[in-house]
């Protein structure tokens, strides 16, 4: 059974900074190309970014240059550091498989970019 556990969100003021955390068990995590996912209230759930097992990244056009997705295998454990945050970046984030696998979504972590 796999379980995605994200951590790391928060409160945080426009410009500042937050690391995301997803620790997955229940997968052979190396063997997985991993996603970030969030969704804001009323908008339907979009991808952020993804990192493939040769750890080849890519991101949304909205937060190129302010995200970065990495990975280590060895913790089984997925990040995302988010800088020079925006209110638009609020959200409840989660991980996944890339592409995500829909029985295995956990319970997030909530973003609020608010001053």
């Amino acid at each position: 059974q796999v379980q995605l556990v994200e951590s790391g969100g928060g409160l945080v003021q426009p410009g500042g900074s937050l690391t995301l955390s997803c620790a997955a068990s229940g997968i052979i995590f190396s063997m997985n190309s991993m996603g970030w996912y969030r969704q804001a209230p009323g908008k339907e759930r979009e991808s952020v970014a993804r990192i493939s097992r040769e750890h080849r990244t890519a991101l949304r056009d909205s937060v190129k240059g302010r995200f970065t997705i990495s990975r280590d295998n060895g913790k089984n454990t997925v990040y995302l550091q988010m800088n020079s945050l925006k209110p638009e970046d609020t959200a409840v984030y989660y991980c996944n498989t890339y592409p995500p696998d829909r029985s295995s979504w956990g319970q997030g972590t909530q973003v609020t970019v608010s001053s």
